[in-house]
Parts: structure tokens; C-alpha cells; sequence
């Protein structure tokens, strides 16, 4: 599938149209959108997870992945500039409540951590729970995985590490800081599989070279969100609106695919994250 770019920066031009109301409700909001307009930056948790954050080694910059493209527009549309802020899965939610980051992306909305942080009520997209494993290990099914002695690697404090610690409890849980770390446990020889949703396994099978992808069966498909400071109204709805714009129109679906491409896979061989017209 071709990204045409011209239409992509088309529809991201009537989409920030369709996003500029905020901007009344600066005077009246003293939360996060008027500390927005205030400092003049959006700042946005990352961490190096293809295809969500994706540094460029050679300048340091956030510069791919569908949360700095979300990031990027977002702000673009509240007049102010997109500044990443590095975190790691498990520190993004104290990062919120310390006022470091205004939204962190890709956060599934579990009810331990509303407890702790808002999430909108539309999602931002849908993907599957899925390993990347050594070609001779059994994984058709969750239980292939749940026995003594295959090591699975796993991002500390994200859903895969509390799916892994509730169902395949039996398996070595090896949990890292982040997925790099994860992923690299497994090119090392450290871990058997590494535990991830299906699209950023799709970009380290690529660059890897190595392993194979399983959806392990009973399949977890689910849909993602964004964590925000809790009790702030306005920037929740402003978010929705912006979640189920972007959603709508398709624009979702057209940065991943973009990443795709740039990072050398065919977005065709991919499962959508999106459930448009299904």
C-alpha cells in the first residue's frame, strides 16, 4: 500500500481545523491545556518502541513512529510544539502525576492504573498480544509457553508483563526496563521469546532477522489508549475529540503504515490497527 503524502498533509490540515476549538477554552481551563498555551510545548512521554517512539541514533531526535506523528499534530493544533520527554513504561504514570509529561501514549487503560490516571473513552487503536520466538518453540497456544524453564522477556510494568504474570505464571518471567531491552534479552540468547503487541515485533523481526512472530492462541486483541493527569476535564475531552478525529478519518491507520514502510515492511502483510468498517 503507497502512502501518498500530499493527502496525508491534506487531511492533517482539515483535521487540525476540526481540533482548533480548544483554543476557546484556554481562558476558562487552568490545567493542561492552559499550561500548554502557557509554556508553548506539548510534552509527550517517549520511549524507544518501534513503531510507537522511534529515536534516530545519528541526531538524537524523536522523529518517527505513530506517537511523535500523534504527538506532532496534537500539538501542531494547540499552536504549540511537540517536546518528547524519555520515560519508560513503568515510570510514565509517577511522570504523570509529577507534572514531567502531559500524555503518555499507548497506555492500555487497566483499572489499576485509573486509579491513578484518566483515559479517554475512545481508543486510539486495537492490537493483539503476540510473541517473537525461537523457530523451535512451541507457541500456538499460551500454555505451550506457561512451563518451567522457557524464558520469556517482557517490558516491565506494561500489560504484557501483568497478561504474562496472570496466565503463563509458570514460564521464567524476565522483565526489562523497556522494549529495547526486552528485545535484546531475546537476540542475545537470554530469552526463548519476547512478549510484545504485534505491531512493534513486526519492526524488531525486521531488523533482527531472526525468530518467529505467534499470535498464541486464546488471541488478546485490545484496544490502546493515552494516559493523562487525572481530574482534568478539559484536556480529556479535547483528547477524545482528537483520538476519534484521527481515528475517523483514517489518519491513525495512514501513520502506521507510513512507519511501516520507512522502517522497509509492506503494510499489506500487517493486520490493521484499526477497525474501520468491520
Amino acid at each position: 500500500m503507497s502512502i501518498d503524502r500530499r493527502t496525508t498533509l491534506a487531511g492533517l490540515s482539515g483535521l487540525a481545523s476540526a481540533l482548533a476549538w480548544p483554543h476557546l477554552a484556554f481562558a476558562q481551563a487552568g490545567g493542561t491545556l492552559e499550561q500548554v498555551k502557557e509554556r508553548g510545548s506539548l510534552r509527550v512521554g517517549v520511549t524507544q518502541a518501534p513503531p510507537w517512539f522511534s529515536k534516530d541514533p545519528k541526531t538524537g531526535e524523536w522523529s518517527s513512529g505513530v506517537g511523535v506523528s500523534l504527538g506532532k499534530a496534537m500539538a501542531a493544533s494547540l499552536g504549540a510544539r511537540f517536546e518528547p520527554v524519555e520515560v519508560s513504561w513503568g515510570t510514565a504514570i509517577a511522570a504523570l502525576q509529577g507534572n514531567k509529561i502531559d500524555i503518555m501514549f499507548m497506555m492500555d487503560a487497566t483499572p489499576e492504573r485509573a486509579q491513578a490516571v484518566d483515559f479517554p473513552p475512545t481508543p486510539l487503536l486495537y492490537y493483539s498480544l503476540a510473541v517473537l520466538a525461537r523457530d523451535d518453540l512451541a507457541t500456538a497456544r499460551w500454555s505451550d509457553l506457561n512451563k518451567p524453564g522457557v524464558r520469556i522477556s517482557v517490558p516491565q510494568g506494561s500489560s504484557m508483563d501483568r497478561f504474562l504474570s496472570e496466565h503463563v505464571a509458570q514460564a521464567s518471567i524476565q522483565r526489562y526496563p523497556g522494549n529495547s531491552e526486552a528485545i535484546a534479552a531475546f537476540q542475545a540468547g537470554r530469552a526463548d521469546a519476547v512478549c510484545l503487541f504485534h505491531p512493534p515485533l513486526l519492526a524488531a523481526r525486521q531488523r533482527l532477522g531472526i525468530g518467529k512472530i505467534v499470535v498464541p492462541t486464546p488471541a488478546l486483541s485490545q484496544p490502546s489508549s493515552a494516559a493523562l493527569r487525572k481530574g482534568d476535564k478539559a484536556f480529556l475531552d479535547w483528547v477524545d475529540n482528537a483520538f476519534a478525529t484521527y481515528y475517523k478519518s483514517g489518519q491513525t491507520q495512514r501513520w502506521y503504515e507510513e512507519f511501516l514502510v520507512g522502517f522497509g515492511l509492506d503494510p499489506k502483510a500487517a493486520p490493521p490497527v484499526t477497525k474501520l468498517g468491520s
